[in-house]
């Protein structure tokens, strides 16, 4: 994930100012946060779990003498742990900008092992970048279904029939320790809502109508290998994703306290029913 022009972040996600003065448009990565994610919780356990095995005994001296610092810095570790994968994420899409535009890149040392592997895999595919690569890091708009997000990369692969060259919609996936097959539920839900937005912003923020993707991927990247994984994005998938979009927009405007019900003969009911 990068940092789009039109993207700023809220108390309630991520959402997308539209250009031409619209409503504000909800992110796709925002939406899709309405999904309950199961594999979170054990893969926080598991983290925390991991933090006091490598230390155990300074772990049980902390938590004699220092059990309150000890059980705040184990309740944050998850998310701090997320902070710094959603960093190294983003440093790599840079990466990958100036990888495909030919552009001076500060040594990121910790970067450098995904940039290796995303150059490995446009040479396995034989990619140009002037003849293969059509958009970047480029915004797309759903107005009527009131979202935005950004795509990764767009490129024309010779998959289809006589090798002839289809238009891909790929996602990279950047993680340290993850295989490099995972695949997560939402995530063809995310490339569904990507490829059916009708419009893109081009660079002086005016929009056009987006192209036609013909099938869509996720390219997961790893220190040390790398997996181009093809994810269904069809009908099916945008109907959920709309789905998920329904879902975040009733949770963003729902409020968060009701009133309770009392007996018409309690003190103050006159007052509360007004």
């Amino acid at each position: 994930m990068t940092d789009p022009k039109w993207a700023r972040d809220t108390e309630r996600g991520r959402y997308y100012d539209d250009p031409a003065g619209g409503p504000p448009l909800i992110s796709v990565t925002n939406a899709l946060n309405a999904i309950n994610k199961p594999a979170l919780l054990p893969w926080g356990a598991g983290l925390v779990a991991d933090q006091v095995i490598a230390d155990p005994i300074v772990t049980a001296r902390r938590a004699r003498t220092e059990p309150t610092a000890l059980r705040r810095e184990l309740v944050a570790a998850p998310r701090l742990y997320s902070e710094r994968a959603m960093d190294l994420g983003t440093r790599v899409h840079l990466r990958a900008v100036s990888l495909v535009l030919n552009t001076p890149h500060p040594v990121d040392e910790e970067v450098e092992p995904y940039a290796v592997q995303l150059a490995a895999w446009f040479r396995l595919w034989r990619i140009d970048f002037d003849r293969d690569v059509l958009a970047i890091e480029t915004t797309v708009m759903h107005r009527k279904a009131g979202y935005a997000g950004t795509g990764d990369l767009w490129v024309w692969l010779p998959t289809g029939r006589y090798r002839r060259r289809q238009l891909w919609l790929v996602d990279y996936k950047t993680s340290a320790k993850k295989p490099a097959t995972t695949v997560y539920d939402e995530q063809p839900l995310q490339l569904a809502g990507l490829r059916h937005a009708p419009e893109w912003l081009l660079p002086d923020d005016s929009s056009e109508p987006a192209p036609r993707v013909h099938r869509t991927a996720l390219l997961n990247l790893r220190p040390r290998s790398h997996r181009f994984i093809e994810v269904p994005s069809g009908r099916e998938q945008f109907v959920a994703f709309l789905g998920a979009i329904a879902t975040r927009r009733y949770l963003n405007d729902t409020p968060s306290t009701y009133s309770a019900v009392v007996p018409p003969w309690a003190p103050g009911a006159d007052r509360k029913a007004a």
